[in-house]
């Protein structure tokens, strides 16, 4: 798979079961317990984006900044292109994984040393029945940095499950996993500018 499709399979995954189309995405954060957010106005990007390829901004990377600026925004922040308070940057990545499952089966007991073969058995005997279903894993960063500080002060990350409808509808299942990160950022939507 070439690598920018493997960003947007990646993405579109993660952001496809955040919005409830498959499995419910784990989403944690962390943050600087030293950080005072209250005393940050504005934000930039990081350029490059780690989700940039080539040299060039993918469209994944133009997506995630239209979110990431959308939630920022509505909490009071405001978008400058140079010396931001704080610095946004994602990641992401898609692994294999797979998942094991074990079910216990009934099966015909043959008795001691054979001697209840189809005739009858004492009670029934089980024997476990391994399924191994192999899955994809996509992942999502999106780092805030304290751009003077040079020091990250908030980390979300929204990791799930990535399926084959992940590409039909980007923009939108983006959206949703971003917000689903910011719904942990500390500060609230609505905050006044300061």
């Amino acid at each position: 798979m070439r690598p920018n499709l493997f960003l947007a399979a990646a993405l579109a995954g993660i952001a496809l079961t955040a919005a409830g189309c498959a499995s419910t995405p784990d989403v944690r954060v962390n943050s600087d317990p030293t950080a005072n957010f209250s005393q940050y106005r504005t934000f930039g990007f990081a350029d490059p984006l780690g989700t940039d390829r080539g040299g060039y901004q993918s469209s994944v990377s133009q997506q995630l900044k239209t979110s990431a600026r959308t939630q920022l925004e509505a909490r009071g922040l405001r978008y400058v292109e140079s010396d931001p308070d704080l610095v946004v940057n994602f990641g992401a990545a898609l692994d294999q994984k797979y998942r094991v499952s074990s079910t216990p089966t009934p099966t015909m007991g043959v008795g001691y040393y054979g001697y209840r073969t189809g005739m009858y058995a004492a009670y029934p005997m089980y024997q476990d029945q391994t399924t191994v279903t192999p899955y994809n894993e996509g992942t999502l960063n999106i780092d805030i940095a304290d751009a003077r500080r040079r020091q990250l002060v908030w980390e979300g990350v929204v990791r799930a499950t990535v399926n084959d409808k992940t590409l039909s509808n980007i923009g939108p299942v983006l959206d949703t996993a971003v917000a689903n990160a910011f719904a942990k950022y500390p500060v609230p939507v609505g905050s006044p500018a300061k």
